[in-house]
């Protein structure tokens, strides 16, 4: 019987280019998401919310780490139940970083309202919430005098177009400088933003562009506002929230799937509803919120609003589980085994052998690993698997090179 060369087949598989996406925005995980709109939109509000609640449960702790930015844990039901099947000594939840930016005006571009401080916070964060009133309350002023949600989104999406074009049209100029001395790299930046400030000036956001691996090399570079991902979020009052009926919410929707073709998210909730829940639960406790939901039919919207906030991120998250600790660890979607086992320590990624996968459902299903053995569902994967949400793993390694 021939012998199989395993250094030509190894070879093989070294030689084969895989055909990477490249995405609009940062690489990493340590990714953070800003609430954007206009003042007294009920921002404030909806980022108290999420700092002073422990979602869904007290195992979900959070973490403010300066006054207008928050650490908020990620619910997930799949980790509750291995929190709740291992009893460990410690349980390590997702987090996502959420960051309260100021009120922004009409003329916020051209420094209006202190605008240029506001949009450079924007620009440091890699996904928005973007906050949309649709409440009427005599009590709350509106900067612009009366409550019309679709002229608002005009407004902020205006003011986030023109910053991007001040500071393309000054690479503009810069770049087109250094390619007359003819330098081709510089070149080939330059088509690739005046692609982009043709869009802009058309009133088109970034991410609605058609880029190629190399416009996106360069966009990623400038960290445009309007490459951003963006999630609209709707705050109603408590009553049309509770009824899902509120009149300007249609209207909204309909507008944002037509202009972002569905690319964009929207949300409908009631900060003040929120305030109501937090203010119940710190007086009488998390039963009586839950005996209220229940009476009202109501939920609140702050896990939807967090999951989806995590997944706009481009993240996901993996888990380890034992007696000792169960822990989610968050990746970029797309990671590989190697580069998911370095999230635990750098040292592993240079030195991965393969890693043990079981399926969360299968492992739910079966209740162990030895059962999931046994219906012949533990796979052991190498290199090239592509690390999925809620995967169970354990990995293997070898010894580092000296």
């Amino acid at each position: 019987k021939k012998k199989k060369n395993f250094k030509k087949i190894w070879q093989k598989k070294k030689n084969v280019v895989e055909k990477k996406e490249y995405v609009l925005g940062r690489v990493g995980t340590n990714l953070q998401i800003g609430i954007v709109g206009l003042p007294n939109v009920g921002k404030s509000t909806f980022f108290n919310a999420l700092t002073k609640s422990a979602i869904p449960a007290e195992n979900f702790p959070f973490c403010t780490i300066d006054p207008n930015e928050a650490r908020v844990a990620v619910p997930d039901e799949r980790f509750d139940w291995l929190a709740k099947h291992w009893n460990p000594g410690s349980v390590v939840p997702a987090y996502l970083r959420v960051v309260d930016i100021a009120g922004l005006v009409r003329g916020a571009a051209s420094g209006e309202g202190l605008g240029n401080a506001f949009l450079s916070h924007i620009k440091a964060c890699d996904a928005i919430f973007h906050m949309v009133r649709s409440f009427e309350n005599s009590e709350i002023t509106h900067t612009e005098g009366s409550v019309d949600p679709l002229r608002d989104i005009k407004i902020i999406s205006k003011e986030l177009l023109l910053k991007d074009e001040e500071f393309l049209q000054k690479k503009h100029d810069l770049l087109f400088r250094a390619a007359q001395t003819g330098d081709k790299e510089k070149k080939v930046e330059l088509e690739t933003i005046k692609k982009a400030l043709e869009l802009v000036k058309n009133d088109n956001e970034i991410r609605f562009g058609e880029w190629s691996n190399k416009d996106i090399y360069y966009l990623n570079q400038y960290q445009l506002i309007t490459a951003k991902p963006v999630i609209f979020l709707v705050n109603m009052s408590p009553k049309d929230y509770k009824d899902k009926n509120n009149q300007h919410y249609d209207q909204i929707k309909k507008y944002i799937k037509e202009r972002s073709e569905g690319r964009d998210s929207i949300l409908p909730f009631s900060a003040e509803m929120e305030r109501k829940f937090i203010k119940l639960e710190n007086k009488k406790g998390k039963e009586a919120v839950a005996e209220f939901c229940k009476k009202m039919k109501v939920q609140s919207a702050l896990p939807d609003i967090i999951v989806l906030g995590f997944a706009t991120l481009g993240l996901h998250f993996y888990f380890t589980a034992g007696v000792k600790e169960v822990k989610c660890w968050t990746i970029k979607k797309g990671t590989k085994a190697p580069q998911a086992a370095g999230k635990i320590h750098t040292d592993f990624e240079d030195t991965f052998i393969a890693a043990d996968v079981m399926k969360f459902d299968e492992y739910k299903e079966h209740g162990s690993e030895a059962a999931v053995k046994s219906a012949g569902l533990y796979k052991k994967q190498g290199r090239s698997y592509e690390v999925e949400d809620g995967d169970i793993l354990l990995f293997h390694f070898g010894e580092r090179k000296k």
